[in-house]
């Protein structure tokens, strides 16, 4: 029926955007530029998805969902993450995702799942070559958008600033170090090229036999392309993955003998060529080649003529105090696994790795440049869902890879190239040069994945790869004849409604979705305009997000901090009654949060910062906002008990509230927390000095007996310490050491 051929059509066009739109789809009014709306798309077309297959099922009276060899790891996996989101520190967090990310929540996962049963269940081989040639394409659009932005030309410069430079980046994202196009982050950029580059080797080698070889060209041209980009982004995962894959693919192909070995050897030699040609000019993949590479050549070049010219000078000892990520990554894994202990069978729920990481975070993450950074992923897929979701989670994860890769070993080794010439087919399956060869690519892309995720995390499109790769295959290697068409009895009334029904629902989903859409673009105006003190543009723009989104946390988290800052400014002004007014509005709406999401260690920060605005200005309260405050840090402590800054603002609130024994011991934790903590150091040294004196009152009394010569010892040892470790030139410090060593 027309109908039914109609949501066919729907399904396909819809799977065809899913992998042209979401490489590419990025908007600049969100919070999130990337992740963010290529999630959203992906649930939107999700929607469209299912509404099709649902309503094309109604139309043929039964449920055609194609069972696969995947099921029971895929069942096993769902059940693992709805019962890690059941028992989560944050459902919300475990059901939507982390605000800004959302892949890799429930609600994703679902929609991933999903997606596989109806691409399987509707696609055919014709299809599914449609998709990776589509992907080709999206991919090209992708690099070639990134590409200039190396040299200092990016094209989202130009559509957000109208300029076509890279000033539109702040100094942690400059792309003339390190491309990313429309991906958001280098890593995901790199992982992405990585499922592509097979894609497009083989579909080089497929066209290249033929006579016309205007498409092969194309294809090596967007496979050096591709390359070139992947060297732009500077990643070590994405080289490993790159080398890993292209070793796998080509060990395949020559061992499979489709080609004459002489065409293949030619072929293999002409993509290395130019892959080589490319890691000349621009960097090799490798760090132990990169010095015969051109850049590194004219760095020694320049050096040889700068020591030539002038021999008396000493070219400068560059210094670096950025920690190698490398490293931090090892101090990040080994908190995931200590999470994992505490929690092993379910873990701590599903994208709840922030809540958990700071409960085991390590203390030497304290000595890292990154010290004070908000770790939201384990930077490693696997031990992120072990984290998360225990050994249940995870268990069933490697289910489903291990599954599938025996399944594409098993295939592989099955394949045959039949030297039979009247037949002209495969032995092991009855397909052409071209499937076979795809097979092997999608084989490699997915080891790439594999590796990629080892050291980093998926992002919305290599999920999408990650569960939908698999569907690829098997309808590769074991098509379905679709010629006959079916009949159906026309539809009767029962059915028009049902379908009316799920189109309904379906149209409400997608409202639903734009909405949250449209307030994340509320909050993220309201939340720029906060950054930059402007708290009265930032009201009504939050309030809207919280009136369109109330369940999200997160906006009212932010209406709360503003509301704060406002009524700090009304009590600045001698206004009291609004002060009151909006500080009782800040307080309940923390209340909210906090009630809600007890275990997010975010919240209860920035309720104290809330609680900071209205104590250092409602003065009649401030007792009242000092004991929540000193609260609100005890709380904070048992939920990241190894964060140097929550120990260091304990030890200073305790110091302001008279309890200097108990301050005095935070503070000494603190400093072994993070041994080059300054300002930890520094009020370590005034409340010791107060301890010398059994001074409490706040500001220090001007007459001072020395009752306690051992803690006047330790305060004048711990500022003598800051002058000789951390700042030899701070006139405050020696001034004050000076009067104290006066002292008698």
């Amino acid at each position: 029926m027309k109908i039914a051929s109609y949501c066919n059509k729907i399904i396909r066009y819809s799977f065809y955007s899913l992998f042209f739109f979401v490489p590419l789809i990025f908007f600049g009014n969100t919070s999130e530029l990337f992740e963010f709306n290529k999630m959203w798309l992906t649930f939107g077309l999700t929607i469209v998805i299912g509404a099709a297959w649902i309503s094309k099922m109604i139309i043929e009276r039964t449920i055609s969902v194609k069972r696969t060899p995947l099921d029971i790891p895929i069942i096993l996996f769902l059940i693992s993450q709805i019962i890690s989101t059941i028992f989560s520190f944050d459902s919300h967090v475990s059901f939507w995702g982390y605000y800004t990310r959302f892949n890799g929540g429930l609600l994703s996962l679902l929609s991933y799942i999903f997606l596989y049963y109806a691409l399987i269940s509707n696609l055919q081989v014709k299809h599914v070559m449609r998709i990776l040639l589509i992907s080709l394409i999206s991919g090209i659009f992708t690099a070639l958008w990134g590409f200039p932005s190396h040299f200092g030309y990016d094209p989202t410069c130009l559509v957000f600033r109208g300029s076509l430079d890279t000033n539109c980046w702040t100094d942690a994202f400059k792309p003339t170090v390190r491309v990313f196009s429309t991906l958001g982050q280098p890593a995901w950029f790199a992982a992405y090229l990585n499922v592509l580059l097979p894609l497009s080797i083989t579909y080089f080698l497929i066209n290249a036999k033929k006579k016309l070889n205007l498409f092969a060209v194309c294809c090596l041209l967007s496979a050096v392309l591709f390359y070139t980009c992947l060297i732009f982004t500077n990643t070590r995962a994405g080289n490993a993955a790159f080398i890993v894959s292209d070793i796998i693919l080509w060990l395949i192909l020559f061992s499979k003998k489709f080609y004459p070995p002489k065409t293949l050897l030619k072929h293999f030699l002409i993509l290395h060529f130019a892959f080589t040609t490319c890691s000349f000019f621009f960097g090799a993949p490798i760090d132990s080649l990169n010095k015969f590479t051109l850049p590194q050549l004219q760095k020694k070049l320049v050096a040889s003529a700068q020591v030539s010219s002038n021999s008396a000078t000493k070219p400068a000892i560059q210094t670096n105090s950025i920690t190698d990520s490398g490293d931090i990554r090892l101090l990040v894994w080994r908190g995931a696994i200590d999470a994992w202990k505490a929690y092993p069978v379910f873990g701590t729920g599903v994208e709840t790795f922030a809540f958990a990481y700071y409960r085991f975070r390590p203390p030497e993450h304290n000595m890292t440049s990154e010290w004070d950074y908000l770790y939201n992923k384990a930077h490693n897929e696997y031990l992120n869902y072990l984290t998360t979701t225990g050994i249940f989670g995870l268990g069933s994860y490697i289910a489903i890879i291990g599954t599938f890769m025996f399944l594409c070993l098993k295939k592989i080794k099955m394949i045959k190239h039949n030297t039979n010439p009247e037949k002209e087919k495969l032995l092991a399956l009855n397909y052409d040069f071209g499937l076979c060869t795809l097979i092997f690519a999608l084989f490699a892309s997915y080891i790439s994945i594999l590796i990629t995720n080892f050291f980093g995390f998926s992002v919305v499109i290599i999920s999408l790869y990650f569960f939908l790769i698999p569907a690829f295959f098997f309808i590769i290697t074991k098509p379905v004849d679709v010629s006959r068409q079916e009949t159906h009895p026309p539809i009767n009334l029962f059915q028009w409604t049902l379908i009316i029904t799920v189109t309904s629902i379906a149209i409400i989903m997608s409202y639903r979705l734009y909405i949250y859409w449209y307030a994340d673009t509320a909050y993220a105006l309201g939340n720029n305009y906060d950054k930059i003190s402007s708290y009265q543009q930032a009201y009504p723009l939050l309030e809207k997000a919280v009136n369109l989104e109330p369940n999200e946390p997160v906006y009212k988290d932010e209406l709360a901090i503003n509301l704060a800052t406002l009524a700090q400014a009304f009590y600045l002004q001698n206004d009291a009654t609004t002060g009151a007014q909006l500080a009782e509005k800040a307080i309940n709406l923390s209340n909210q949060v906090i009630e809600n999401h007890p275990n997010n260690v975010v919240y209860w920060k920035n309720r104290l910062r809330i609680l900071y605005s209205l104590g250092t200005s409602d003065r009649q309260n401030e007792a009242q906002y000092l004991k929540e405050a000193l609260r609100v840090l005890v709380k904070s402590s048992e939920l990241a008990p190894t964060d140097a800054k929550i120990s260091y603002n304990l030890g200073v609130l305790l110091g302001q509230t008279g309890s200097l024994q108990e301050a005095v011991k935070v503070l000494e934790k603190t400093t072994l927390l993070k041994p080059g903590y300054v300002e930890a150091y520094s009020a370590l040294g005034l409340f010791y000095h107060q301890l010398a004196t059994n001074q409490t009152t706040t500001p220090p009394s001007t007459q001072l007996i020395i009752k306690n010569p051992q803690m006047r010892q330790k305060a004048i040892n711990t500022y003598q310490y800051i002058l000789d470790n951390f700042s030899p030139n701070d006139d405050q410090i020696k001034n004050t050491l000076k009067t104290w060593k006066e002292e008698k």
